[in-house]
């Protein structure tokens, strides 16, 4: 695996960290912040659905840095192929289905590091 794709899928990791921490521990703080045009009422009723969706997203970070642990080239890389895919496909679900931005913050990441890892 280039260096490249491993800059990538490390950035892409601690970004799902990142939202694991937002959504399972600071909804109802951070989140506000965040998710501006989300009604305020709604963050305290919404807390376990957004910590599920925050353990989601631990899990999709846990497969990407597992990846660097595989020797194997060829596992690591349908290793870490595979969550990027899965990163790529909920970031581009989430554009179509909640906002656009979320496809910039975690399709397209997900896109370009598929790209370098396939080129690698």
């Amino acid at each position: 695996m280039s260096l490249a794709a491993q800059i990538l899928i490390g950035f892409i990791a601690v970004l799902h960290i990142y939202i694991l921490w937002f959504e399972m521990f600071a909804w109802t703080t951070r989140g506000r912040k965040v998710f501006r045009s989300f009604p305020k009422e709604l963050f305290e009723p919404t807390k376990p659905m957004a910590a599920n969706q925050g353990l989601y997203n631990g899990f999709l970070a846990a497969g990407l840095i597992w990846s660097f642990f595989i020797k194997d080239v060829q596992w690591q890389t349908n290793v870490a192929l595979f969550f990027l895919i899965c990163v790529a496909i909920a970031g581009i679900f989430g554009a179509l289905t909640a906002s656009k931005k979320i496809f910039f913050v975690q399709g397209l990441p997900a896109l370009l590091a598929i790209l370098t890892l396939l080129l690698s």
